[in-house]
């Protein structure tokens, strides 16, 4: 039947476009990630303060709730990458903002159903079924969103490119950074406009329809299929200084995971994910901690999202050009100096220690994790290989909140936390130096 659904869908040709059909498929997938907006921590945080009044449940079990959703949501996301392997993305990507709309929905009215239920069936625990409800209805936001979309919408552009991959994804890097960065501000708008329930409701409109035409018109998984090639052309040997860095052969996720360098990799990106959201989620206790204000806190992200873009366009654009370990060289290093300014932060030096590391290792995350797995192992099983990794980013986003107020409960302090964090990340970055790519092409070449 999803066979059926996909071949329906092609008669929109990409070989009859004037211009590279590649360019066009970026803005597709940037569009594409931005919709996952509201299943990502960003989207979600705005609406914490509604669903603890609306749903009358505590704010520990509604982040326990959110905690189980999105653990159960990495769980299944390798299976999620199988199937964008084998029915492509315009199709994935269709369903999986169709579902995350109908969630939307179906979370403005999840306090209403409970008490229906409840009203049916009082001995029900009425607490216990919100907790239940709402865990299921964040792992369907964590999974549609922040899971699938975001992945087909990458994947899809890395198959439209080769040699330009980095470039690609240093492009899609800078919108997405200010696209979410205004995300919160916009829903926040939306829900003192319109309420909770409204602001859901536009948004589910806009993703479970607007963009799911969107995706049926102009979202295309891989230029072979229509006659054309990643890049848009052939390049021809002659004499360059820059070696071509990519795969000689397409491997298996279960080939891939018995690669010492897949781990690296893999690991280093769930580290990163769950320092950064960690950090990002108690932001303002770790500031008020160690004697700042909320002010304060607030204040690193602006400098800190200006040198994650710079760093992203220029990172981006050599990634082609230079082996990815250097890359992830730069995102350990930024974990380690953020680490080390949170385990002694005080005003002054420390906070820019903060800024500065994660404005390195956010600038250069969307790249790794981007045209780490093509560049690697190919694209016949990237939806599974990626979708792997995203198992295991999505579930060190959900561990890091968790992980840094257990820390506090514990020694009263964040800095043990970030200490764990800075260990961890000084060992991958010495790992590092051996995580080459031991099947790529390392001549001066310049093929297709």
């Amino acid at each position: 039947m999803l066979e059926h659904i996909r071949k329906t869908l092609s008669f929109i040709s990409p070989a009859r476009f004037p211009f590279f059909y590649g360019w066009f498929i970026i803005f597709a997938g940037t569009i594409g990630t931005l919709m996952s907006a509201p299943g990502q921590t960003i989207g979600v945080s705005v609406f914490t303060d509604p669903l603890i009044q609306s749903f009358n449940i505590s704010r520990v079990n509604l982040s326990l709730a959110y905690l189980l959703g999105t653990i159960t949501s990495a769980l299944i996301l390798t299976h999620a990458g199988r199937l964008y392997d084998k029915y492509g993305a315009r199709l994935i990507a269709t369903l999986a903002a169709f579902f995350l709309g109908t969630v939307l929905v179906y979370m403005t009215q999840l306090d209403k159903v409970v008490g229906h239920i409840t009203f049916i069936l009082p001995s029900i625990d009425r607490q216990l079924l919100t907790f239940v409800f709402a865990a299921f209805g964040f792992l369907g936001i964590r999974f549609f969103g922040q899971g699938v979309l975001t992945m087909v919408s990458k994947n899809m552009v890395m198959k439209w490119f080769n040699k330009k991959r980095g470039l690609a994804s240093a492009i899609m890097g800078v919108f997405i950074a200010f696209g979410f960065s205004a995300a919160p501000r916009l829903f926040k708008s939306l829900i003192d406009t319109f309420g909770w329930r409204g602001a859901w409701l536009i948004i589910a409109g806009i993703v479970g329809i607007g963009f799911v035409i969107f995706a049926i018109l102009v979202f295309r998984d891989n230029p072979h299929d229509y006659g054309l090639i990643p890049d848009g052309k052939v390049y021809q040997l002659k004499s360059s200084k820059a070696p071509v860095y990519q795969s000689r052969r397409n491997y298996t996720l279960s080939e891939a995971r018995r690669t010492f360098s897949f781990w690296i990799f893999n690991l280093a990106l769930a580290l990163y994910a769950l320092f950064f959201t960690a950090m990002t989620f108690q932001v303002v206790s770790i500031f008020e901690n160690a004697g700042m204000d909320e002010t304060r806190a607030i204040s690193i992200f602006i400098p800190s999202a200006m040198i994650a873009v710079a760093v992203n366009i220029l990172v981006g654009w050599i990634s082609d050009y230079i082996r990815l370990k250097y890359i992830l060289f730069i995102q350990l290093f930024g974990l380690v100096l953020s680490s080390l300014g949170i385990m002694i932060l005080k005003d002054g030096y420390p906070v820019w220690l903060i800024i500065i590391g994660n404005g390195m290792a956010q600038g250069v995350f969307g790249i790794i994790s981007s045209v780490t797995w093509p560049r690697f192992f190919g694209i016949a099983h990237l939806g599974a290989i990626s979708g792997f990794n995203l198992s295991w980013t999505v579930a060190g986003s959900a561990v890091g909140p968790y992980f840094f107020s257990l820390m506090l409960n514990w020694t009263g302090a964040y800095r043990f936390g970030a200490l764990a964090c800075m260990l961890a990340a000084a060992v991958l970055f010495i790992l590092a130096f051996k995580a080459d790519n031991v099947n790529e092409v390392k001549s001066h070449e310049r093929s297709g």
